[in-house]
């Protein structure tokens, strides 16, 4: 189930952290997802009901004994209509009540009644996260299936410096999608996913690199958890945040990336090869940083393995993976280098774009590409951000697997 499908409910109890559960109504609603808020008693004494209402147009919900409809029960009605039961921020004393099964206010009560998966957001002071109650309960709640997301290391509301902030909300919302896809149309898949460009070492403080941020391989490998593939992410050298739910191996040299490809292929169902990949290397590599003096330096340049007419063979001998994808950033003769491709590359769909655009390829957040699949047909697709790019390729990916 996507994001934009989801009946959320979001349950807030009586933290300092509360003030980013309203974020993270926000950023739910914003996503599509229709979202019912319920408050803890103590909660309200630190955030507003009206700032949930006003965010979700909802009416939050307090009260045990309050009716939605004539006959509808809160807790009935609301942990009937979730598809997820999300905790944040979580206290130890909800975590306590939530262990033990307790339903002695609105927010344990639906969670006890609702078959919706819970997902657990602790914030609390270190001292309290690190009691052995604390942790008992916690262990309790996820052998039980409970996905438990932070706490994190950082400074808190006591002045003191230990594990207990609340995950950050984008943290919190790739676990959301991550939960909500686990039955999606790639369930079960083992997918392979490269980002980001190299960096091959001229001597050991300079390198030739290129200028992929990584964003349309992450925005690949966070559609793939939506739909519930088991995602291998092997990421070059970017500053991005890891999507919750996927393995991500970090590789700074062709040759590295090339070696995790490698060893990642027995186990793919689906490649695909977002990484600008470097063509040429330096012949060697300098063991000390080369000093500044007056004239030309040249360097001596090689090429690097190439990495898909390796899987290609790997393939061909195999039989894995059942789909592989390629990616072409091009300046120029943007339709007859990518067919050209497909075909050296034995590629089943290729994704084209002119990063020459302002608004396309590198480092911005949208690509104008062309789909070109294994009999060279090209498919334009408009301008989209690269997140819609993404989940638009695993729907085309996901109905050649049924097909």
């Amino acid at each position: 189930m996507l994001l934009r499908e989801a009946h959320i409910v979001l349950g807030v109890t009586g933290g300092i952290a509360a003030y980013k559960a309203a974020d993270l109504a926000s950023k739910l609603v914003q996503a599509g997802a229709q979202v019912d808020v319920i408050m803890t008693e103590a909660a309200t004494r630190f955030v507003a009901p009206l700032t949930f209402q006003a965010l979700t147009a909802r009416p939050v919900h307090i009260d045990m004994f309050r009716l939605l409809e004539q006959t509808e029960m809160a807790h009935l009605s609301l942990a009937a209509r979730a598809d997820l039961l999300v905790v944040a921020p979580a206290t130890a004393n909800t975590i306590a009540r939530l262990a033990h099964g307790l339903a002695d206010n609105l927010l344990c009560a639906t969670a006890l009644a609702t078959r919706a998966p819970l997902l657990v957001v602790p914030a609390m002071d270190a001292d309290m996260f690190k009691h052995p109650a604390t942790q008992e309960n916690l262990e309790r709640l996820r052998q039980r299936g409970a996905v438990i997301v932070g706490p994190k290391e950082g400074r808190l509301a006591s002045g003191k410096i230990g594990p207990g902030r609340m995950a950050e909300v984008p943290e919190v919302l790739g676990a959301i999608r991550w939960v909500l896809g686990r039955s999606g149309p790639l369930a079960g898949r083992e997918v392979v996913v490269t980002a980001g460009g190299n960096r091959e070492p001229i001597d050991p403080v300079r390198f030739i690199g290129n200028r992929s941020s990584g964003k349309m391989g992450f925005a690949l490998a966070q559609a793939a958890l939506e739909r519930g593939a088991n995602v291998r992410l092997i990421a070059g050298p970017v500053a991005l945040a890891t999507p919750v739910g996927a393995r991500r191996i970090d590789v700074e040299t062709a040759e590295e990336m090339r070696q995790a490809v490698l060893e990642a292929l027995p186990s793919c169902d689906v490649l695909v090869m977002a990484a600008a990949v470097a063509d040429f290397r330096p012949r060697s590599a300098a063991a000390h940083k080369i000093k500044k003096e007056e004239g030309e330096l040249t360097l001596v340049l090689e090429r690097t393995p190439d990495i898909l007419a390796e899987v290609a063979v790997w393939r061909e001998a195999h039989g894995r993976p059942e789909l592989v994808v390629g990616f072409a950033a091009e300046t120029e003769n943007l339709l007859e280098n990518a067919r050209a491709k497909v075909r050296r590359k034995r590629l089943d769909l290729l994704v084209a774009n002119d990063v020459s655009q302002p608004d396309s390829g590198f480092g911005v957040d949208t690509n104008r590409v062309t789909l070109v699949d294994a009999a060279g047909n090209a498919e334009p697709w408009p301008l989209m951000t690269k997140e819609e790019v993404a989940a638009r390729l695993w729907e085309r990916v996901a109905a050649m697997l049924r097909g």
